[in-house]
């Protein structure tokens, strides 16, 4: 008790608390600020290489290169049947829960998914060329480095997110933001030096892929001693198998929806634009995604204390994690905004002099940023809430307004009219999924929910503050 000194007490308390704030935001925004330096320092390196590729091996290759990259993503992505997308949030749930064994047991059924599905692909894929033999497209000439990759990034992916929920973020993105890129230049360099003609692809592809599985077998040590150093409870015992495929189901439709949006986009634009303006709105997307990616290590950043507050059932620091992450992720989403109206045009001629039509475009897709970070996470909280199936109608209804509005706007203005499509689109996502949130949760993830917070804060410390001394 303080006595007649119990305003002051208050107000020291409330110090306190906007302490911890403060050192919670610094965190954030320095670990997303060398997250997303080493993620741009990564995609400066793989497009030097890819505009090396075409320079010294022709565009052709480049093209044949850029094809087997997309097929290794798409197929990694899938490999481990949803398990890399959760993983950040049960190696969370079960650090604080202190059930090791469990983790333990999450960790090698993931890896279970992707050697089995790798198996799988592999034979599938050699029973293709034995029976259609001299028929199969170039591609299928490097089908095992290619099945080598794909089993690779996929445990790479796994491990990641299992050491970000383990509040080791740089271990978790470096393996794919940072050692990708630079096994890439090795691989395009060795092979420039070592091979000639039609092999130095082939050549590349192997020197990737095998320096990429041992990456990910070091990343596996890594996850796997991280997780055995865990505390193991005498409850672990428990079989939560159905627990893993309930959220991991849907989260597979969710992260392919996501993460390979513009890839659907530019597939409903190629019968509306020409090959050069579709160009342009592809090198767009490309710089959005970057974007995109600083904005998602604000949210990976604080995922563990999230995951851990919602682990213990503790509703107000949860909401507060979520509304601090916002705030954050806002503010860098209108840095993104304002960088490409400045700097965009600058940036885009660097592509050549008629990219430069697509700066409009890009400061309107970078509103993308601002607009999700305001209505906040909310396929995260579903999952959370045991609700994972309860976005997908948000993602459904996204899709649909892509689609109408691109068959609207397109003809009437083109690269603006696609960028508006996609703005209107995630618009219309986000704020679906902020009310089904609202609905089924009974929460507001929204930024508006920590202003009102730090208004309410804010009066409570000028109420509490001591009238000054009296003469």
């Amino acid at each position: 008790m303080c006595g007649a000194g119990w305003k002051r007490c208050a107000l020291i308390w409330l110090l306190r608390i906007r302490v911890a704030d403060v050192r919670l935001q610094a965190r954030l925004a320095s670990q997303s600020t060398i997250i997303f330096g080493a993620r741009l320092m990564g995609a400066g390196m793989i497009v030097a290489a890819q505009a090396a590729i075409a320079r010294m091996w022709g565009s052709a290759v480049l093209g044949e290169y850029l094809l087997i990259v997309a097929i290794v993503n798409l197929i990694a992505m899938v490999m481990p049947l949803g398990f890399n997308t959760v993983g950040t949030y049960f190696a969370a749930e079960y650090r604080a829960r202190g059930q090791g064994q469990i983790l333990w047991q999450f960790l090698m059924r993931s890896y279970a998914h992707v050697l089995f599905s790798g198996s799988a692909l592999g034979l599938g894929v050699l029973v293709l060329t034995i029976a259609a033999g001299a028929y199969l497209p170039t591609v299928a000439q490097y089908w095992v480095p290619i099945c080598l990759m794909a089993v690779s990034v996929a445990m790479v992916f796994v491990s990641g997110a299992v050491l970000v929920g383990l509040k080791r973020p740089y271990a978790g993105f470096f393996a794919d933001g940072l050692v990708r890129p630079l096994l890439v230049v090795a691989a395009f360099v060795l092979a420039t030096m070592l091979a000639e003609g039609p092999q130095r692809l082939g050549a590349m592809l192997w020197l990737f892929a095998v320096s990429y599985a041992l990456t990910a077998l070091i990343f596996l040590g890594l996850a796997n001693r991280a997780v055995k150093a865990l505390e193991t409870n005498k409850d672990d015992g428990d079989d939560q198998a159905a627990r893993w495929w309930r959220f991991a189901a849907p989260w597979v439709l969710i992260a392919l929806a996501g993460g390979f949006f513009f890839d659907i986009d530019l597939i409903l634009l190629s019968g509306l634009m020409d090959k050069e303006t579709l160009a342009i709105f592809g090198v767009c997307a490309r710089i959005f995604a970057l974007m995109t990616f600083g904005v998602s290590a604000v949210y990976a950043v604080a995922l563990p204390d999230m995951f851990e507050s919602a682990a213990n059932s503790e509703n107000r620091e949860f909401l507060h994690r979520v509304g601090d992450a916002n705030l954050i992720a806002t503010g860098l989403g209108l840095v993104f905004f304002l960088g490409a109206l400045g700097g965009g045009p600058f940036v885009l001629v660097l592509f050549g002099p008629e990219f430069a039509a697509g700066a409009l475009p890009l400061a309107l897709l970078s509103l993308v940023l601002v607009v999700r970070s305001v209505f906040g996470p909310g396929e995260l909280v579903l999952s959370i809430r045991d609700h994972p199936w309860a976005s997908l109608p948000a993602i459904v209804s996204g899709l649909g307004i892509l689609v109408g509005a691109n068959l609207v706007l397109v003809p009437l203005w083109g690269l603006t009219g696609a960028a508006l499509a996609a703005l209107m689109s995630f618009g219309v996502w986000s704020a679906i999924l902020w009310m089904t949130v609202w609905r089924l949760a009974g929460v507001d993830v929204s930024i508006f929910a920590r202003l009102v917070s730090l208004a309410t804060e804010l009066k409570s410390k000028r109420r509490s503050k001591p009238p000054p001394d009296s003469a």
